[in-house]
């Protein structure tokens, strides 16, 4: 189609996938080294993808290890000599081996690992640690943490069992310097690095920015990347992104089946079943279903979930993965408590605003995936097709101002329905390549995208006439009759967004110690914007070229140093293109820079240190014209400093921890349209502190506990309410009754401290939960 760029002939197209069952011998390095080449797989020669191999050298100190890419392999750089190879991989046994390695035209060797016998695999699983070595959502290739210019946290589902999360504002609360949004409490949203989304989720690497809440019942991980990742993800991401990664269906049966049930009607069930259908076929298949309450007075959610898989492996050298995803939520729509001389009104954390038995929310989410990978001797193709349905309805009473004697709230309502369609379509092709010594992971993609979105606004009038109503502050419950309708400026639009992109990326390895990444990314973003209301039709259309450079030096094998620059843009419609103006379809894209530099130390297989500190430029906002109040220029900015730092593994083999703590700085650095310059922004806390681990007692008893600290923060740009700082405490304990079942118990807010979670602005704040129990049973069979 005309509206999408093609990307001129690529040369070379390159990824880290050898072709599969060929590896190839390669000298490297100084004299005397030389490559040891292999490749892991299972029992049926499926390649195992993140399998540690370490290698000890019969004499001398020390030992080397790598990570298996996607086709199994590994290649570690060694000198003549005896040397002891062990293999491990999780629900393996793992395979030890005395190697001989001489001065070349040594064969690849092959490791085939044993499934674990039941026994072992529920071991592992119970008290796994919370480490996970390579991830392939930063660069699309399978790249090794520690050797990814950027700052990136895993929350595993390991973590996310210990923790019996179930939302992603559960997952981001355990990590520093990511704070979630209220997002008007029906949707997703979060605050990455001074920048505020709703829309930078992705699903599997693909874009899934639909404004709802997002379940966990069928998910691997969740990967959490800071700064800019426009190279990778496209527009916007100018803070970061959340990408969830889904449960594939795999060769090993699953049966497994979870209840929960606590405080304020907590009562939720989740399924786990798949297994091969034949030596080709296998399928899976994650369900949910929750009913629960909520120590809000009147606030209930309904939510239920169902997610097939199939995998299909014609060959060793294809795989092919269809997936579809049903979801339905439904839960009473609740803005929070209102604020009072600058600070959350000491009202019970209880009360409701409004009329709860007119306030509901309700998304239903139709998505299917498609995703296909072939090895073609060197080459390695894949595409994923992902298309989605999402149709959502909010109706709401909003909280307002308090009077000055305290004695009346200001209160208003309105409904918002949202109906969206997206297709998207991504290519990536790559190989690996030398020139000299210098060895070469290029990739080579394009994405295709379209995105189809209505919206249609009502304001509610109390009794039929009035837009605000006053509710007593004492008892701010409402039944006044409303009327909901347009007003003047209520939305009632379609929006047609077609997005076309080519990236080109090279992973360089000039030698054991220096790598250079290097990247660029085209997109064109076209926008087409009817108001249905007056039949008014623009237009705005955006060539964005974002790059991304970083440095890894690696003075030792399980140590480096990085630093990094990369480039995002968010378009003038925002980040949801609700809306388009006259002055909005002349006005450039937002810009976000991003400067980066950290260390990443794996300080043993599995237990990683890391550290980083940045500065991430926001440029291009609006700003009101001084010397014309009616004219918008776009000379406003914000800048956030900061460093984090993190520690995440195995402390010893029973002892799994996941801690960390950010330092941002974040304020408005030129005047915007809606901030004075010097302003912080709001909801971004100066210290976060989170600190989570378990250990094993016993071999069937084991426990944990977490802290998170947050200092204070302003609820909006304007700085003129102050949600406090707080510190909370959480524990667990859990118990395997027998190898399949399971017993735990979770508590929250130990220390039953009264503190605020987000808002959304001065007026809708949400308080905490105080203290909480939930009890889960995990059974497998």
């Amino acid at each position: 189609m005309s509206y999408f760029i093609i990307l001129g002939q690529m040369r070379k197209l390159m990824l880290i996938v050898v072709m599969a069952g060929l590896i190839h011998y390669e000298v490297r390095g100084g004299v005397g080294q030389y490559a040891m080449v292999g490749r892991v797989v299972d029992q049926v020669g499926t390649p195992v993808v993140g399998a540690q191999v370490t290698v000890v050298a019969a004499v001398g100190a020390g030992g080397q290890t790598a990570i298996t890419g996607e086709d199994g392999g590994f290649s570690i750089v060694l000198g003549p000599g005896s040397y002891t190879l062990k293999v491990a991989a999780n629900g393996f046994l793992e395979v030890s081996r005395e190697v001989e390695f001489g001065q070349g035209g040594d064969k690849p060797l092959q490791f085939v690992l044993q499934v674990a016998a039941y026994r072992e695999t529920v071991t592992v699983a119970e008290f796994i640690g919370y480490q996970v070595a390579v991830v392939s959502s930063s660069t699309r290739t399978p790249t090794p943490l520690r050797d990814l210019p950027q700052s990136i946290t895993v929350v595993t589902k390991e973590q996310m069992r210990d923790q019996q999360m179930a939302s992603l504002g559960d997952v981001v609360r355990y990590v520093p310097g990511i704070i979630a949004h209220q997002g008007e409490n029906n949707r997703d949203q979060i605050i990455i690095r001074g920048n505020n989304s709703s829309a930078d989720f992705f699903l599997n690497g693909v874009r899934d920015d639909a404004q709802y809440y997002r379940d966990l019942y069928n998910l691997e991980q969740v990967e959490v990347l800071r700064g800019p990742n426009a190279m990778t993800f496209g527009r916007g991401g100018g803070g970061g992104v959340i990408n969830r990664v889904t449960k594939d269906a795999g060769f090993m049966p699953l049966r497994e089946i979870r209840l929960q049930g606590g405080s304020f009607g907590n009562r939720r069930v989740t399924a786990d079943f798949g297994g091969p259908v034949s030596k080709r076929l296998a399928y899976r298949i994650n369900g949910v279903y929750e009913n629960s309450d909520s120590f809000r007075r009147f606030v209930s959610s309904e939510r239920y979930g169902v997610a097939p898989t199939v995998t299909i492996t014609p060959d060793n050298k294809t795989r092919i993965t269809l997936s579809y995803e049903r979801f339905s939520d439904r839960r009473t729509a609740d803005r929070g408590i209102t604020s009072y001389q600058g600070r959350p009104a000491d009202l019970d954390i209880a009360t409701f605003i409004g009329n709860p038995d007119d306030s509901s929310v309700e998304a239903d989410v139709n998505l299917g995936m498609a995703a296909f990978e072939r090895q073609m001797g060197r080459l390695n193709i894949r595409h994923r097709t992902q298309a989605g349905d999402y149709d959502r309805f909010y109706q709401n009473y909003v909280p307002g101002a308090v009077n000055g004697g305290r004695t009346l709230i200001n209160v208003s309502a309105y409904n918002n329905a949202t109906h969206r369609r997206n297709l998207f379509s991504q290519t990536d092709a790559s190989l690996v390549a030398r020139t000299g010594r210098i060895r070469h992971t290029l990739l080579g993609g394009a994405e295709f995208g379209l995105q189809q979105t209505g919206n249609f606004r009502n304001t509610g009038f109390f009794n039929n006439s009035s837009v605000t109503i006053q509710a007593p502050y004492a008892n701010p419950l409402i039944n006044t009759p409303v009327t909901f309708r347009q007003n003047d400026t209520d939305a009632n639009n379609y929006i047609r967004t077609k997005v076309g992109a080519g990236y080109l990326q090279d992973q360089m390895e000039i030698s054991r110690t220096v790598q250079v990444l290097a990247g660029v990314r085209f997109d064109r973003f076209d926008l087409r914007y009817r108001n249905n209301r007056n039949g008014q039709a623009l237009n705005r259309v955006d060539d964005l070229v974002s790059p991304r450079l970083g440095l890894i030096l690696k003075p030792l094998p399980r140590f480096s140093v990085y630093g990094s620059y990369s480039v995002s843009y968010l378009p003038s419609s925002g980040d949801q293109f609700s809306s388009l103006t006259t002055i909005t379809e002349q006005v450039r894209p937002e810009k976000f820079s991003n400067y980066e530099a950290g260390v990443k130390w794996d300080l043993r297989a599995n237990l990683s240190l890391t550290a980083a500190v940045y500065r991430l430029n926001r440029t291009n906002t609006r700003s009101t014209d001084p010397n014309d109040p009616v004219r918008i220029i776009q000379t406003g900015s914000s800048r956030t400093n900061g460093y984090e730092i993190s520690l995440s593994g195995n402390l010893t083999r029973e002892w799994n921890v996941a801690a960390g703590y950010a330092y941002q700085d974040a304020f408005i650095s030129s005047a915007t349209i809606s901030a004075r310059a010097g302003a912080r922004v709001g909801q971004v806390p100066r210290h976060n502190f989170t600190f989570w681990n378990t250990r094993r007692i016993s071999r069937r008893l084991g426990a944990g506990f977490g802290v998170i600290h947050r200092s204070d923060m302003f609820a909006a740009v304007d700085n003129t309410v102050t949600l406090p700082g707080y510190t909370r405490a959480d524990a667990v304990i859990f118990y395997s009754i027998t190898e399949r079942l399971r017993l735990q118990a979770n508590f929250e807010n130990l220390l039953d401290g009264r503190f605020y979670l987000n808002a959304d602005n001065n007026t809708n704040i949400s308080p905490g939960a105080p203290r909480t129990l939930r009890v889960g049973f995990t059974a497998r069979f």
